[in-house]
This record gives C-alpha cells, structure tokens and sequence, in this order.
C-alpha cells in the first residue's frame, strides 16, 4: 500500500524563492507593480491536493512578509454576481466570495484598496452588491467593458479605452490583483491603473503570480495534467510556450490562453509603456517559484494522478446539476485515458459502492434509496457507513470512523436514542422535514451532546479533527447537510452522480 500520508512539498522552501523573485520583479520599475494573482490567494485545496505538505494558506504567510509593501485590489465580474456564480470549494456565490476575502485578508493585515465590479452594464445585482460594500465604508469603482477590445489596440490604448476606467488609488509599491475565479477582470483592471500610471509619468510595471500550470516541469507532468483538469470547464490546455522557447531556446511549459493572448497583450503594454521588450514571452511576465518547493516529485505526481481521477468524478455530479456541458465531460475523459486512470483507482470508491449494495441486501436504506459511504484514513484504513432510518450514509461512516480512531469497539452506541428522538422530532414534527435522519452536520451537533454526559462519545468527537484531508466517495450526491459537514471537516470528498432522494426537492 502507498504512503499516502509522506508530505512532498516544503512550505519554506517555496516562500523564500517565491518571494526573493518577487521583490526582483519590483526592482525592475521604480514606482509601482500590479501583480495579478493567476489562483487562488487563501485557501488553494487544489494546490494543496496535488501538492501533499501545501499550506492552503501560504500565499497569504507570503504576503504577511511584504505587508509594509503590499496592497490589495479585489476584482469581481459584474455578469458572476448577476448569475450568482459559486465558488464551490466554499458553496458560496461569487460576491459572498469577495467579502470572505475581505474579512481574511483584514484579520492577515493586509490592507484591501478597493473593489473593482468590472464589465459593469448596470447589472441590478451588481448595483445592489455596490451599494453594500459602500454602506460598509468599502471603496468601489466600477469598470466598463473596454472599447476597441481585442482588435483596435489604439483605441484600447487610449482614454476612451482603458482611460475611461476610474483611476484606483493605490499608496504602496506592490499592488494586488486579485478576485474570485477566472474572468474577474484582474488583467483589463491592472493594465487600466498601468495606462493611467504612464500617462501621470510614473514608471509602472505588471506581472503575474504563478501558481499553475508549473513552467519548469515537464509537459506531461502529472501535476501539470491535473492542472487541466482542474480548468477543463474553461478548456485550458497546457503547451510550450513557443515564444520562450524562440527567446531562450527553453521549453517552459504555459497555458493556451495565456500564449494566444500574449501577442495582444505585448502590443498593449508596448503601447502602454513605449517598451517592446519587458517580456520576450508569456512566462516571463509570471513570478513562479512553486516547483522549488516539491521535495518528493513521485508523492506528488501520485496525488495529482487522484486529483484528476476525483475531477472526473466532480464532473458527472456537476453535469447532473446543469453546472458544465458535455464538452467538459468529455475533456475529463480524455485526460483519464491519457493517464491510464479509471475510478476504482480511487481507493474509497468500490468500498463506498460495496457498502451501498449491503444496504440494499439488508433491506435498511432510507425511502427506497440505498447509499454507501467510504473513508481512507491516514494510515490507509477504510472505513464504509450505510444509510438507514437514523442516519445519513455520510453520518454513518464519520460516526464509525472516529470510534476506529478512538479504540472503541464497532458496536459501541455514541447517539443515545433519546437524542435523536429529539432531533427527529424536531425536524419532522416541528419543523415539518421530510427526511428524518439525521446529516452530517446535524449528527455532528448530536455527537456534541451526547458527549456532555457519554465519556465515549466525547472520546470520539477529539478524533473529528484527523479527519482533515482524508479522502472519501459517496455512492449519491450528499444532501447540503451533508455538504456542509463534511466541507467543515475537510474532508475531500467525490460522490457518483445519483440523487440521495426520490423528490426533485432536496433542501436537508
């Protein structure tokens, strides 16, 4: 069995390169950077998936360390807030996003300069987003779709393209771009405050930090891959960047939007700047230093190999619920094949479908349906849970695996039955539920009762904290209960694409 518990990536290592590189880049221009952030600022669960020791959180330690020199700019795209567009790692919407980001980056002390909502066209809800943040003392510009784009650079340049956005003010060397997902306007935000900045005479630069796909490590590196599958709703695709290798004689691995917009943006900043040869290539303008923190490439491609498996999965249960189309499902596919993987490789999956299969034998599903559960710990045990008239499928497995963790034996009771009589009788009677067992989140609240006067059970609840990280498949869509709880434990979780109910409305 592999050690699915050794770390491959030093934290240290990654900070101290990634942030020597930086402070170079700001070097280079004596006023100001704009540096646009290409993922996620806090909480990257993909990087630290593929990159087993990653602290989801280590751009922020980064950040800490320039924090005399770092301001923030928060882009949101006005046509996301209007769809309400989820961050799903979170389950909250796009706008949601952005004051979460806020509210972390303030307790980090990093100082937030203003929200941009960009591609504004007097979206309802994107006017209403405005005026929240305003009544909360938050700076706010609003951004138009730039005129001229992408054909007429002379337009673009000029103050009826870029200069018709709002200056944002900004008082310290390094400016961050960031926002809530792809297409929230971070670049036309950055190059818009660069075109002001060159027209007040001060010597600005742009950049982009890194992350994904990784420039200095093979085309068909398994962490590269994952990557595509990580985006394969927007159809990324990972090549070598021709114009480094035509510069360098290097091959450098990027992505294809990056290399087919890199002809347009050169020309922009030319235009911006009066200087042809800021960056000879699409991965010279990125500050990434990620590949000098993996220490252990074979630990590191193995779980990247599971995240492109736990993506394929994602994607049935996204399709299923309207949120990507057939093409991605198919892009998934074909990155499965191209790495010669398949679901069972994915430990908990067959345990967790076995588990469903004994539910239906025995007779104790829940109104017809039959769910499985499976989790791998850390040391590479797997336990299963079934759902029944109680409990949750999900519920059942978190229950029976911190009794494995606490040395308790299987038969042990941790919910007295008069806890979850009060329970149920709260949800059905009270409540008016039609579904009386008990999610996650709810045993979870049972479990904290229980052990007020249950040394067992409070034995068990001290173990919930090592169920951070351990991955898990469940045989039908957890309901938002569900969701919710195992989200809060951390816990990765794949699930195949079939509804926990009966009824086209699940809302417990």
């Amino acid at each position: 069995m592999k050690n699915f518990s050794r770390i491959g990536f030093d934290n240290e290592k990654y900070l101290q390169e990634q942030t020597s590189a930086i402070l170079e880049r700001v070097n280079r221009f004596t006023d100001k950077l704009y540096l646009e952030f290409g993922g996620k600022i806090l909480y990257d669960y993909h990087a630290a998936r593929v990159l087993p020791g990653f602290a989801p959180n280590v751009k922020m330690r980064l950040l800490q360390k320039l924090k005399d020199k770092v301001e923030v700019i928060m882009c949101v795209y006005a046509g996301d807030i209007e769809r309400n567009k989820i961050r799903a790692d979170f389950g909250i919407t796009y706008d949601v996003d952005v004051l979460k980001s806020i509210d972390d980056l303030k307790w980090y002390g990093i100082n937030v300069a203003a929200v941009v909502i960009t591609r504004y066209e007097k979206q309802p809800a994107a006017e209403i987003f405005k005026n929240k943040l305003e009544l909360k003392g938050i700076k706010v510009y609003l951004h138009y779709p730039t005129r001229g784009y992408p054909k007429n650079i002379d337009l673009i340049v000029s103050d009826e393209g870029y200069g018709a956005n709002q200056y944002i003010e900004t008082t310290r060397p390094i400016v961050v771009v960031t926002g809530p997902g792809p297409g929230s306007g971070k670049l036309a935000t950055a190059l818009s405050n660069l075109y002001h900045d060159f027209k007040k005479g001060k010597n600005a630069g742009y950049a982009k930090f890194e992350t994904f796909p990784i420039w200095d490590l093979p085309l068909d590196h398994m962490v590269n891959i994952a990557y595509e599958a990580a985006t394969s709703d927007l159809g990324d695709i990972n090549m070598i960047d021709p114009f480094h290798l035509k510069a360098y004689g290097v091959e450098a691995v990027n992505y294809n939007r990056d290399i087919e917009a890199f002809n347009l943006l050169k020309e922009i900043l030319t235009k911006i700047t009066g200087n042809d040869s800021v960056y000879l290539s699409p991965t010279d303008m990125g500050v990434n230093r990620i590949s000098a923190g993996i220490i252990d490439d074979e630990r590191c491609q193995e779980a990247a190999f599971q995240e492109i498996i736990r993506r394929h999965l994602r994607g049935f249960v996204d399709y299923g619920m309207g949120l990507i189309d057939k093409e991605t499902l198919d892009r998934n596919a074909a990155i499965m094949q191209r790495v010669g993987a398949k679901d069972e490789d994915r430990l908990v999956v067959e345990p967790a479908r076995r588990a469903a299969k004994e539910a239906e034998r025995s007779g104790k599903g829940y109104g017809g349906i039959y769910c499985g559960a499976a989790i791998e710990l850390h040391d590479g045990t797997i336990i299963t849970g079934k759902n029944s008239s109680l409990l949750h499928a999900s519920s059942g497995m978190i229950l029976n695996a911190i009794k494995h963790l606490a040395g308790l034996p299987d038969n042990m009771v941790l919910l007295p039955e008069n806890i979850i009589d009060s329970v149920t009788h709260l949800k059905k009677d009270i409540l008016n539920g039609k579904n009386a067992s008990l999610d996650v989140e709810e045993t979870l609240i049972a479990l904290s009762i229980s052990a007020i006067s249950n040394p067992a059970a409070q034995m068990a609840l001290q173990k919930l904290t090592e169920l951070n990280n351990c991955e898990m498949h469940s045989t039908h869509i957890p309901t938002p209960g569900d969701e919710a709880g195992l989200r809060k434990l951390k816990i990765n979780v794949t699930s195949d694409p079939l509804f926990s109910s009966k009824r086209l409305f699940v809302s417990e």
